[in-house]
């Protein structure tokens, strides 16, 4: 590619691209291949000019040499650039607030003034009409006041008030559509649905495949607490799929053959088949912007207090305006009251500030559905810790596979691996890892798999029941026994180390050791946490008393529940609610779905269990727990910030109204701060709430 350099210092350039047009996607491309660049530290591309701001670490000829090779439309290229990038978007925008500005200023240099008169008059009856509408359905809100406004001009011959009015109006309404879109868009696409592979069916057999592999007209199979991959019919069987975040249904729905499914929707209970309709990507964006603004109705109750105060002070603004005018007479003094109000400043300030938080939280790691639940995380006392892939490392591994009954090690550990690849867990990835490290190909050998939500796995082969899940499952639930003669070595079994038990035809067949070491930041991040103001911190495990006391003795929990079962998870938190207490839950598997549910906010690991991730109201990352310290920063941030804000609205404003009674401020000036006020206060929402360092990955 041939460009120009214009200007340079240590670590930046300018280049001109040498090109005739630069197209808005020829602009992504350019800005995604430099950004990837591992020398460049920051990259931005005007497509207008077709010039090239870069910031770079280390040899300059590296960034030379990276434009030297680049080519717009290589696959290689485009692969990198995101299905929306916001470019599209932001010029949309600046069109219209340009085009805005150039028309206003044109009709006063070209139009005589009875034409435009005859124009403010004709763009005056909008606004009228939006103010009778909303009186004819009994709410008198803010249309209603800009309806006031205007007409009061144009009967008063007031027409170049009127026309700044509008204009100002119309321009505050695209800035303010811009930031509410522009925040909407910078959290989509942070997000993704987190599937890499599926179950295709293929010749009858299931073969663990790409997503990108699968194409229209396959046939991919999913199971209970498996997210769905992709868009598509149902060809055979039946399941209750959870389907809340793409449709806003608060209930599982069920899906029979010819049902409609959609990708990043949750089998909560059953499997299907799925004959695929739609590959990956398609629609994916905006179905992702679907849920978010859908959660958007999901408002913190400091939201919701600061859009009905804003709704009950409309009336008072029109209270004082008549008022002002019975008092004085002086109806510029009364509009300059009636340009100001609260409603625009209060109802897009806080939803962007909410916005602008859940997109600096998907920056650390952090998917969050809803204000509600950050204000939850602000507010609750009482956090609840499951153990495996929370607390310990979300990668467990097989230490031994200990066999009983003369059977074979290996093939025990190929069949256990064989049974448990279909139920994605941090235990059952660690048996899939285990016997592909040693080579072993498993073989779909076995009848359906069913799996017995926090007991374990069931099946057959060969006509025989296998079994494979906890003490209580295998021994207690089947009545599965050990092998004659074989006692010894099972009461040997070590106890520093979670078991997982596998038996056939009613008989132990092999005991998995897993080792399920302690994340090195626990203990800090439970230090971090007590700080943060949580006053108590439950570590709660199905795991065995003495696993469970030492890793509650190693973190420093203040209380310890060990060989609970999902409701008993559930039953606790429904306890702490009746005690007047805020409850946060943090699980990754499907056991702790329940749990999940019941708390104020759920918060589930992002290498957990599909199901666990979508009943919970916020994914943190698995790399680092102390993603959830930041998640309590930033809830604790974004409520200063919407507590500080409402202030400011409510204080700026009556300022306003009292400037514009005594006759300081004039109508078009009192609008004009109103407006840019509301625009500062909402960009200022706009910017991050904890210093860069806090919320890097």
């Amino acid at each position: 590619m041939k460009c120009q350099i214009l200007h340079e210092s240590a670590g930046r350039m300018r280049v001109h691209i040498v090109r005739t047009r630069m197209t808005l996607a020829q602009a992504d491309q350019l800005e995604y291949y430099l950004a990837a660049q591992p020398a460049v530290t920051g990259v931005k591309v005007f497509d207008r000019t077709g010039d090239a701001v870069i910031r770079y670490q280390g040899a300059r000829s590296s960034v030379i040499a990276a434009l030297a090779h680049f080519a717009y439309d290589r696959p290689d290229v485009t692969a990198l650039v995101p299905e929306q990038t916001g470019r599209a978007l932001n010029r949309e925008y600046e069109d219209r607030l340009a085009g805005a500005v150039m028309r206003r200023y044109l009709r006063k240099l070209l139009l005589p003034f009875p034409l435009r008169q005859i124009g403010t008059v004709l763009r005056a009856i909008r606004y009228i009409a939006e103010g009778v509408k909303c009186l004819l359905r009994g709410r008198i809100e803010v249309p209603v006041l800009d309806a006031t406004a205007i007409a009061v001009s144009v009967l008063r011959g007031d027409f170049e008030t009127a026309s700044s009015v509008m204009f100002l109006l119309h321009i505050g309404e695209i800035l303010e559509e811009w930031t509410h879109k522009k925040s909407v868009d910078d959290l989509a696409r942070t997000m993704s649905l987190g599937v890499e592979k599926v179950w295709r069916l293929t010749d009858g057999q299931e073969i663990l495949v790409p997503l990108s592999d699968v194409e229209t007209g396959d046939s991919i199979i999913v199971r209970t607490g498996s997210m769905i991959g992709l868009d598509g019919v149902v060809i055979s069987g039946e399941a209750m799929v959870n389907q809340s975040s793409m449709t806003g249904e608060s209930v599982p729905v069920r899906k029979t053959v010819g049902g409609y499914v959609y990708a990043g929707t949750v089998v909560e209970d059953g499997s299907c088949v799925i004959r695929i309709e739609k590959t990956a990507g398609t629609g994916r964006y905006d179905r992702i912007v679907q849920m978010i603004e859908e959660s958007e109705k999901l408002k913190s109750a400091a939201e919701d207090r600061a859009s009905h105060l804003a709704d009950r002070l409309v009336p008072w603004s029109l209270g004082a305006t008549l008022a002002m005018w019975l008092i004085t007479r002086n109806p510029t003094k009364a509009l300059a009251i009636l340009m100001v109000d609260f409603s625009c400043a209060l109802k897009l300030a806080m939803p962007v500030s909410v916005l602008s938080a859940m997109r600096e939280a998907s920056g650390a790691g952090i998917s969050v559905k809803g204000g509600r639940f950050l204000e939850a995380v602000a507010e609750a006392d009482t956090i609840v810790f499951d153990k495996t892939g929370t607390l310990t490392y979300a990668a467990p591994q097989v230490d031994q596979v200990i066999p009983f009954g003369g059977n074979d090690e290996t093939e025990m550990l190929r069949l256990a691996a064989c049974l448990e690849e279909h139920y994605p867990h941090s235990i059952a990835n660690a048996v899939v890892e285990a016997a592909a490290k040693r080579g072993l190909l498993h073989e779909e050998k076995h009848s359906e798999v069913q799996y017995v939500v926090a007991h374990g796995i069931s099946s057959s082969i060969g006509g025989e029941k296998v079994v494979i899940g906890s003490y209580h499952f295998i021994f207690e639930d089947e009545a599965c026994v050990i092998p004659a003669g074989e006692q010894a070595q099972f009461e040997a079994l070590p106890r520093d180390r979670s078991l997982l038990y596998m038996a056939i035809g009613g008989q132990l067949a092999a005991v998995i050791c897993i080792s399920d070491p302690l994340r090195s930041e626990a203990a800090e991040v439970i230090a971090q946490l007590h700080a943060s103001g949580f006053e108590r911190i439950v570590l709660m495990t199905g795991d065995s008393k003495r696993i469970a006391k030492r890793i509650a003795a190693e973190v420093g929990v203040d209380e310890l529940y060990y060989e609970v079962l999902p409701e008993d998870k559930a039953s606790f938190i429904r306890r702490e609610h009746e005690a007047g207490r805020k409850v946060i839950m943090i699980g990754d598997g499907v056991n702790d779905s329940p749990a999940l549910s019941e708390a104020d906010a759920g918060i589930a690991i992002s290498t957990g269990a599909a199901i666990a991730r979508e009943i919970a109201d916020i994914t943190v990352s698995a790399e680092d727990l102390s993603a959830i310290v930041t998640l309590k920063q930033l809830s604790d941030a974004l409520m200063a910030r919407i507590h500080r804000n409402y202030r400011t609205i409510i204080g700026f404003n009556f300022g306003l109204i009292v400037l514009g009674a005594a006759g300081i401020l004039q109508p078009a000036a009192t609008a004009f701060l109103h407006n840019a006020s509301t625009l500062a206060i909402s960009i200022h929402g706009m910017t991050n709430l904890l210093p860069e360092k806090a919320c890097a990955k």
